[in-house]
């Protein structure tokens, strides 16, 4: 039995209720700031990590709210926090990846993510990977999330 991969990450919500998704360099999938963890490092550490990492966005950890642990994939659960960012506070033009990795092609290095959206709940389904879009379909209403955070 192979252990599962826990992966670490915010669901960043706007004053209107849109949820930050971020373009995976490469492919055609939207995602939220998530990623592993390193030896020892507690999750909502990890999900801030991730957050600067991916978007430059930095985040207080007395902000996020704890969600707890979901199943994502078949190899993989997702440790979420939710934060919600005032308006102003974040320019989506301004976000930047410094998490760089290997092209397929040539091995150049790029980054992870290349590009940002605040993206309306219903409309979650047009950018994300199947996996993200049942998570907020299923078990993780960002409609609630936006009432309750």
């Amino acid at each position: 039995m192979t252990a599962r991969v826990i992966s670490c990450g915010v669901v960043l919500l706007d004053a209107a209720g849109r949820v930050l998704l971020a373009h995976a360099t490469e492919t055609s999938h939207w995602d939220i700031p998530k990623g592993h963890g390193e030896a020892g490092e507690a999750p909502h550490v990890t999900a801030l990590r991730e957050m600067v990492e991916e978007t430059g966005i930095a985040l207080a950890p007395e902000r996020l709210k704890d969600l707890g642990l979901f199943v994502y994939r078949r190899d993989k659960d997702l440790h979420l926090f939710a934060a919600r960012v005032r308006d102003g506070e974040v320019d989506i033009e301004k976000c930047t990846c410094t998490s760089m990795f290997p092209r397929r092609s040539d091995g150049t290095m790029i980054p992870e993510m290349d590009a940002y959206r605040w993206t309306e709940p219903d409309e979650v389904d047009r950018y994300a990977s199947r996996s993200l879009t049942r998570l907020f379909q299923t078990t993780l209403s960002l409609a609630e999330l936006h009432r309750t955070l």
